[in-house]
């Protein structure tokens, strides 16, 4: 108790004093919370290439095309050297990476419109919840731009992007690919985009479209999911850029018997292309750079680039066995329609401002199925195991926290592909892939660290690793229900192993 009435007044001059202070650094306080805005979530533009092989950027060492955009992006983000498609083929890779989800557990396992043995899903699901739709419960505006092949033409407006969370569609429809006696050439006369000026580029005019987009939603967040219909046939680009290639050609002087070679795999023997020069291809690849620098430098010009992940991939290898075999995926064997490695590992780079670290390059298998849940994981968003059942995230990779995901990947291709391949499933396990193909029950193995070309099959060297594989394939097929051609049987006395 205070009894010195001169101390008093000094107490209460000093309480009163502090209490002054502190009401007016709250109110600073309260004036700097309203001032800082909640962090913003990222922006996602997801680059889709169609039919792109692993050999295709210079990046990955490509020496014929040029691809300075995309060659930039990887130095500013990771590059994955052992990316894989679920698919050879276009249709079932899109669809698992917009679900999350193996193209065999989804029984769309074909391109759309393709050969039905066995018979597969031709509209993607309704009920699946896909990805934008996933972002759009995070308030994300969602626009999708270019290929869309998931639906078969009954299947239009029903089963459109615009049906599945995108909110603007450009150009996407049922068709696969431009095959109009325009080709890539306007007017292109499909639906949901206008017909441009006579001979403009689809390439160019998709990518002035998805920068639109961006400028006019960069308060975002948002999703700009690009799907080219580049490099896929037809192959035609603008004459002044095929010139250009046409000298590169030449300065080559490649022979056809450089050029090409024999392949004999699955009981066949064809023409394949091994090293790259073909000019209207190259042409295609550098206008498919060109469009994704569009892209990039809107991003850059707006400001927006430390708060927008950008994802660069492809659907399958490259087509070198038939149709042209405009590009080559050597050392990789085969290519598009096969399950060798040419026809399933793709180049894919994530860039993720402050948290990927510029420039690194992740040997981490990987697959189409693990974007959705690493962009559910990269903005901050809770993962939906029960949808992305196959896929995982990939942020520990990306954070250089792990070195690996996946303990083994499956892939399931029960048809004849346009490219000579034949139905066939495969596991990869470490650093071993087996390959079982189901018109004879043929087994192919092969150690992929120490022969990337796919040229000794080990299956008669390793027969409990061979047979170990092979059971844990059996397993996998069960519990996706995978469907097979008519006729197939598998092995007898294969125990099933777990699927992973």
């Amino acid at each position: 108790m205070i009894k010195n009435p001169t101390n008093r007044r000094y107490v209460l001059r000093f309480v009163g004093a502090a209490l002054a202070f502190l009401s007016l650094a709250g109110q600073a306080l309260n004036t700097a919370h309203a001032a800082v805005k909640p962090a913003k979530r990222p922006n996602v533009v997801f680059i889709l290439i169609d039919d792109m092989g692993w050999m295709d950027i210079g990046a990955n060492g490509s020496r014929f095309y040029e691809t300075p955009n995309v060659d930039k992006l990887a130095t500013e983000g990771m590059r994955f050297t052992q990316a894989y498609a679920a698919s050879p083929i276009c249709s079932p890779t899109r669809a698992s990476i917009l679900t999350g989800k193996n193209p065999a557990r989804l029984h769309l396992t074909q391109y759309i419109g393709g050969r039905g043995n066995p018979d597969y899903v031709k509209n993607l699901p309704l009920e699946e919840v896909l990805l934008p739709e996933a972002l759009k419960t995070a308030g994300y505006t969602n626009g999708f731009f270019g290929k869309w092949h998931l639906n078969n033409q009954a299947g239009e407006g029903t089963f459109w992007p615009q049906a599945q969370g995108f909110d603007l569609n450009v150009a996407g429809h049922w068709r696969g690919g431009l095959y109009i006696p325009n080709k890539f050439f306007s007017p292109w006369n499909i639906p949901n985009i206008e017909n441009g000026p006579d001979g403009q580029y689809i390439t160019d005019r998709l990518a002035a479209e998805a920068a639109q987009f961006i400028e006019d939603h960069q308060d975002g967040p948002f999703l700009a999911y690009v799907s080219f219909y580049t490099v896929h046939a037809p192959f035609c680009a603008p004459p002044e850029r095929v010139a250009k290639y046409e000298k590169k050609q030449k300065a080559l002087g490649l022979t056809d018997a450089e050029r090409f070679g024999e392949e004999h795999a699955a009981g066949k023997t064809f023409k394949y292309r091994k090293a790259q020069d073909h000019p209207t291809y190259a042409a295609m690849v550098e206008s498919m750079d060109m469009a994704v620098g569009t892209i990039l430098n809107k991003i850059k010009a707006l400001g927006l680039e430390d708060n927008t992940i950008v994802c660069f991939f492809s659907d399958n290898g490259g087509l070198s066995t038939s149709e042209g075999t405009p590009t080559a995926n050597t050392p990789l064997r085969a290519g598009k329609g096969w399950l060798y490695e040419g026809g399933i590992r793709e180049p894919a780079i994530i860039k993720w401002p402050g948290e990927v670290t510029p420039g690194t390059v992740s040997d981490a298998v990987i697959t189409s199925m693990d974007f959705y849940p690493s962009i559910l994981d990269m903005v901050g968003l809770p993962l939906r195991p029960d949808q992305h059942m196959d896929g995982k995230s990939l942020v520990p990779v990306l954070r250089q926290q792990a070195t690996q995901v996946h303990e083994a990947t499956y892939f399931h291709y029960p048809h004849k592909s346009n490219q000579k391949g034949e139905p066939c499933g495969a596991i990869r396990l470490g650093d071993y892939k087996l390959v079982n193909f189901f018109t004879d029950n043929t087994l192919e193995l092969y150690n992929l660290k120490d022969d990337i070309s796919e040229t000794k099959n080990l299956a008669q060297d390793l027969p409990e690793l061979r047979d170990a594989m092979l059971g844990r394939l059996y397993a996998w097929w069960d519990e996706v229900d995978a469907a097979f051609p008519r006729g197939f049987e598998r092995l007898p006395d294969i125990p099933n192993k777990r699927a992973p």
